[in-house]
């Protein structure tokens, strides 16, 4: 195609289908024809204006699954017809002292797809080559699209605990994020413990393997996890730092709060809850391409999937509206390729 569709938006909330030229990819990048692309709540950052400047375009969604349609000069590793992910980290550069000692999560010079460059509420794509993830062949767009953020979001927290299997992980919120992180907690041997607010995700969290559910608005969710005696980690997924405040004083001792969920307002700690039993409260930003590739293997393998609706890219600001509402149960995928 000489073109393509694409959501761009400005300032706040602004979207605006357009049809661009489509591009050649530049070095070291490939263009990709999506198919797929996750609807998540870091999009806020796009689509609210949280950019440098955002009265410039920038097209937003950072799960995207597609197939590389063209590759820029110097890329060798990667091939037309491939199936692949683009993450919310689009590519390292391989040279600053973070890449150089191995660190690639941390990157001086990586794009942020979607808000810093283009991302997936288009039907094309272009990314860097070393931002590439390889999709298992059995899994399908709809399900990769997700675990490309949400999905290695949680699992690379969990790879922060030094536990045994059998031990209490806790996973606060019980939504986009959450509902994965109890599958993988499951799946990983660990007895997991589900919170959120309400009587209402009881009953899925309860199916996708948690083992206890703490209704955080009926109860202390701190001291319900000492009385299943204590956990040795908390995976905290809500955007709220009020909701995660309590859930230290829950940890057993050399426990960890590992803290996923970006919210506006800060985690309120004891110092006597850190200090008397030695607690740690870290944060976990995503994982690099391989780490992805690691990620989706393990769900392959376990099936770990997400809970999706499905809506056509034409109906990508209503899917944003959808996610913020908070009633999408519980990942929204845009179909690119219908």
């Amino acid at each position: 195609m000489s073109t393509y569709r694409a959501f761009e938006v400005t300032g706040s909330r602004n979207f605006e289908l357009v049809e661009r030229a489509t591009p050649e990819p530049p070095p070291g990048h490939v263009r990709l024809r999506v198919e797929t692309c996750g609807v998540c709540h870091s999009d806020v950052l796009a689509v609210e204006g949280m950019r440098p400047d955002p009265s410039s375009s920038v097209v937003p969604g950072h799960e995207v699954v597609g197939v590389i349609d063209a590759v820029g000069p110097g890329v060798t590793t990667w091939r037309v017809g491939e199936r692949v992910g683009v993450g919310f980290l689009n590519g390292h550069c391989g040279v600053c002292d973070f890449c150089r000692r191995g660190d690639f999560v941390n990157c001086e010079d990586q794009p942020q797809t979607g808000s810093d460059v283009d991302g997936g509420y288009a039907e094309i794509v272009v990314a860097r080559a070393s931002g590439l993830v390889r999709i298992p062949e059995g899994m399908s767009p709809v399900d990769a699209a997700p675990l490309l953020c949400a999905g290695l979001t949680v699992f690379s927290a969990l790879q922060q605990i030094d536990s045994a299997p059998g031990a209490l992980v806790a996973v606060q919120g019980i939504g986009g994020l959450g509902h994965l992180g109890v599958q993988y907690a499951n799946r990983l041997g660990f007895r997991v413990a589900a919170i959120a607010r309400g009587t209402g995700k009881a009953e899925p969290a309860k199916r996708l393997g948690a083992d206890h559910y703490i209704d955080s608005s009926a109860e202390n969710a701190g001291e319900a996890l000492q009385k299943l005696g204590g956990a040795a980690a908390v995976v905290a997924t809500a955007a709220s730092g009020a909701s995660m405040s309590p859930l230290v004083s829950g940890l057993a001792p050399r426990g960890r709060m590992v803290v996923v969920g970006a919210a506006f307002d800060p985690i309120e700690v004891q110092t006597t809850d850190l200090i008397f039993g030695t607690r740690t409260v870290s944060g976990s930003l995503t994982g690099s391409s391989i780490d992805n590739e690691d990620n989706l293997r393990f769900a392959e393998a376990r099936d770990v999937r997400p809970m999706t609706e499905v809506m056509p890219l034409a109906q990508a600001p209503q899917a944003y509206e959808r996610m913020m509402s908070g009633e999408a149960r519980f990942r929204i995928v845009l179909n690119v390729a219908v």
